[in-house]
């Protein structure tokens, strides 16, 4: 009877999260099955969540045995992405670098108010804003907040048009924001289309090798929408396969949202950490490109909000960026520039996953 009242408190959060997903259209495709499985998983009899329940089977082959699920997924989004506006403009990837700073910086201050290594290293990775690659990390850490940094990633995700432009305004001038940026690009051949999948997978086996099953099976999706001999299989990716694994994903993870484990002092904490690397992830992004107008001449400025696109949430960041900037000049285009940042940051994200992955295997975490 004492666990009754917990119990009402995740239908209440599960029940927000459905009410978000259908009312404001916050990652619909997401947060509803997380919200029904919240409801799911804390019924008072063990049901889904039993020895032989479907949840816990799902969660314990689909992620913990071989985080297939979130692997799976990058294929599709692999699929979705045109690295065209990057390929044309190469330095959009230094954006794609600099905005996961605020990842590292949380990692430190999650140390410091005492979490374990590798809740901290976890709970950072929130502020990539790429769903997937939180879940595959917090589960190779076996952190004890894998519900609620699902939660938090995707939360955060849906909520870019919100805390982006406040994180924006808040390190930029207007006459930063007015900056325009003409968009010429370079002709991208299909051979280099086909090639830089491949070229990025080798570089991040050889430098991150931790992060070569986030980056190959991401690249491996991009592969198949370049080649030009498999459309078929490009759109089962995109559509089915992806969706497909996003109904069962959701709904998984919410096997790590039972009462007892979800509702701790330590959640609502990691959650707000979470938000704090997603704040200076866009942070670190708008000042890099700030340091870099230093060194430029005056007519070759770059938008400093272009480097705040450089997180994962594709192709949301990007729009974003481009709203702000017509809503201080409404001739102001720099929505391709953004793209192109918005493209490194998804590289950038599954990079910075892996090197998280791979300083835990050095310092014997995993």
């Amino acid at each position: 009877m004492a666990q009754n009242p917990k119990l009402l408190v995740m239908w209440a959060i599960g029940a927000l999260l459905i009410w978000l997903a259908i009312e404001k259209d916050f990652e619909p495709a997401l947060l509803l099955p997380m919200g029904f499985g919240a409801i799911l998983v804390n019924l008072p009899l063990p049901g889904v969540v039993g020895e032989s329940g479907i949840v816990k089977w799902l969660f314990e082959k689909g992620i913990v045995a071989s985080e297939a699920f979130p692997l799976l997924l990058f294929v599709g989004i692999g699929a979705m992405i045109d690295f065209g506006p990057l390929l044309s403009n190469p330095r959009m990837l230094l954006f794609g670098g600099a905005a996961q700073f605020g990842i590292f910086l949380t990692v430190v201050l999650a140390v410091l108010l005492g979490f374990p290594l590798k809740d901290a290293m976890a709970a950072g990775v929130i502020g990539a804003a790429d769903g997937p690659t939180s879940i595959l990390v917090s589960q190779v850490l076996h952190s004890n907040y894998i519900g609620a940094i699902a939660v938090a990633a995707y939360s955060y995700m849906a909520l870019v048009p919100i805390i982006q432009p406040a994180a924006i305004r808040l390190v930029t001038t207007k006459h930063e924001r007015m900056i325009r940026m003409p968009y010429n690009p370079k002709a991208v051949s299909k051979t280099t289309k086909i090639l830089f999948p491949i070229i990025v997978t080798l570089i991040a086996g050889l430098v991150a090798p931790d992060s070569v099953a986030l980056v190959g099976f991401l690249m491996f999706g991009n592969l198949i929408r370049e080649c030009g001999k498999l459309e078929a299989l490009s759109q089962t990716a995109q559509g089915p396969l992806a969706n497909l694994i996003t109904i069962f994903l959701g709904i998984t993870i919410a096997y790590q949202m039972r009462a007892e484990q979800f509702l701790t002092l330590g959640t609502l904490i990691i959650m707000a950490l979470g938000l704090f690397a997603f704040v200076f992830d866009t942070i670190g992004g708008v000042v890099f490109a700030k340091i870099v107008n230093l060194f430029l001449p005056k007519d070759k400025k770059i938008n400093p909000m272009v480097g705040g696109a450089g997180i994962s949430a594709f192709p949301m960041s990007a729009r974003v960026i481009q709203k702000m900037a017509l809503k201080e000049d409404n001739q102001n285009h720099i929505l391709m520039h953004a793209v192109g940042a918005n493209v490194a940051g998804q590289v950038g994200s599954v990079v910075a996953g892996g090197i998280i992955l791979n300083l835990a295997r050095i310092w014997g975490m995993i």
